[in-house]
């Protein structure tokens, strides 16, 4: 019983009329979002930070909570409605989303995933409740050496994992350790990368680039690509999905809620990888695989399923590590940080009620977000009717007006403008921001724990093999940073031999 008293006790904080407003705020605004295409959950977040700053530590967290998975199903909405994914998870969902819609079974398309999203995100609620206590008691033997060796595993997975070109992710997260460097060093307090500027001293604040890179980035972005003409949004009819509609998605929704889970969990995963492997297991299932592309309801079961599950897992490791599994979570992180928050194995036994409270959140947010998903649709059609051009502009503003209001400081503002530039380069030459922010985030803990790490072994880097947990962390980063060129090798040398075995057989043939 007494284990169960803090699980209690976080019902009793989510329960609150604030925090429950709060969650309900969340999640209206994370739909309203993710309806919006190009402004997911990450830019969002940071968007919001400064308004979370004067909040209580749980209630800013529960809020923040509700935004991210609130914004993965309102992205379904325009996945599914105009073929144009408002979050990067959805992009899938359009495959079949939007063929569905074009048959005249839209509703049934968003029905099946308001339900599919609330088993997959309430499945890994409950397996989040187990495993995050056992994790965060196995992180308590984490010294100096694991954390070092763990935080480079997290950023090469972020690096090699995601959607992209590896090397430009490998580029953009080397980008973000340099930025962590700017400022005094913490060893030795000399100044590095400051260029004599007092306001750099401190070094670059997590905020003005997250709202850059995230916030404006992504809208200058979005702006430039207004000219592609989008079609009305299909008539919405029907809704709730028939029987036969859950017996034929029941089998995608179970393997997604378990698939989600898991891929959540491990740096780099995220809903967007598990989306997509979702589906690929759907398909490589199916029996007649040419109906995926053209309307099967397992092509949007089975992701919308994997993509929250993945949502709710992620913050398996942020709660109980400390290490943000992918670029939202790193947002959260900061988030944390400005409440004067660590993560970390210490939080559930230090900060039961927040641990528990934004845990518990997840179930009354999903409930939230499945009885609001269906009677909302019709608002939220409205909603992609606003132009770009009207919606910008007030972005953009609250943006500006956030910055300056966390150190009442122009200096914030002229980088926000200056991570936004680069945040749109960015995107428009193929180069993935979560890489560049969570390595940023994860390079200040990176560069402590391996220098604390080198104090303790006196210089010898040898060390870390003694440390069993750490030796283990290093080989699997080893067995992942040399696995693309042995990939690469087995094919160059695997080439010639099939080219010859060919023409050797082509030769028998003709004899």
């Amino acid at each position: 019983m007494d284990n169960l008293t803090p699980v209690l006790e976080g019902f009793g904080v989510v329960l609150d009329p604030g925090n429950l407003l709060f969650c309900l705020i969340g999640v209206v605004v994370g739909m309203v979002i993710g309806v919006l295409p190009g402004l997911g959950p990450a830019a969002t977040i940071a968007i919001l930070l400064p308004i979370s700053y004067g909040m209580e530590p749980v209630t800013a967290i529960i809020m923040l909570a509700g935004i991210f998975y609130g914004a993965l199903y309102g992205g379904t909405i325009t996945a599914v409605l105009l073929r144009l994914p408002g979050e990067a998870s959805s992009a899938v969902t359009v495959l079949d989303g939007y063929a569905m819609a074009r048959q005249g079974r839209a509703g049934t398309a968003l029905g099946i995933a308001a339900v599919s999203s609330f088993i997959g995100g309430t499945v890994s609620i409950i397996a989040l409740s187990f495993v995050a206590p056992v994790v965060a008691g196995f992180a308590l033997d984490f010294g100096p050496p694991e954390y070092a060796a763990l935080t480079l595993l997290g950023i090469l997975l972020v690096a090699t994992i995601s959607s992209g070109h590896i090397v430009k992710a490998l580029i953009a997260a080397c980008l973000g350790l340099l930025l962590a460097t700017v400022g005094r060093d913490a060893f030795t307090g000399a100044p590095r990368f400051t260029f004599d500027n007092l306001s750099l001293a401190d070094g670059l604040q997590f905020i003005p680039i997250a709202m850059g890179v995230f916030g404006l980035g992504e809208i200058l972005y979005n702006l430039e690509q207004r000219h592609k003409a989008t079609s009305a949004p299909a008539n919405v009819k029907n809704v709730w999905p028939s029987r036969h509609d859950f017996k034929e998605a029941s089998g995608a929704i179970g393997r997604g809620s378990v698939l989600g889970f898991f891929l959540g969990i491990l740096p780099g995963g995220g809903a967007t990888i598990s989306s997509m492997a979702s589906y690929g297991i759907e398909k490589r299932r199916a029996k007649d695989p040419s109906r995926f592309g053209r309307g099967a309801i397992e092509g949007v079961a089975g992701p919308e399923t994997a993509n929250n599950a993945a949502a709710t897992s992620s913050f398996i490791p942020l709660l109980t590590l400390g290490i943000p599994a992918n670029a939202t979570m790193a947002v959260m992180f900061g988030a944390l940080l400005i409440q004067g928050i660590t993560p970390g194995p210490q939080l559930v036994d230090e900060r039961p009620e927040l641990f528990w409270g934004v845990v518990n959140s997840m179930y009354i947010g999903n409930i939230l977000l499945l009885i609001m998903s269906i009677p909302l649709v019709g608002l939220f059609v409205k909603i992609l009717q606003v132009r770009p051009s009207i919606l910008a502009p007030i972005t953009v503003l609250i943006t500006f007006m956030g910055a300056y209001t966390i150190n009442n400081s122009i200096f914030d503002i002229l980088l926000v403008i200056l991570f936004g530039v680069l945040g749109y380069g960015m995107k428009k030459f193929g180069f993935e921001p979560g890489p560049l922010v969570l390595a940023f985030v994860l390079g200040s803990l990176l560069e402590e724990s391996m220098r604390r790490s080198l104090l303790v072994f006196g210089g010898d880097v040898t060390g870390f093999l003694d440390r069993p947990i750490a030796a283990t962390l290093l080989t699997v980063f080893l067995v992942v940073a040399l696995l693309p060129a042995a990939k690469a090798l087995f094919k160059k040398f695997r080439s010639p031999k099939t080219a010859s075995d060919e023409a050797r057989t082509k030769e028998n043939v003709e004899s």
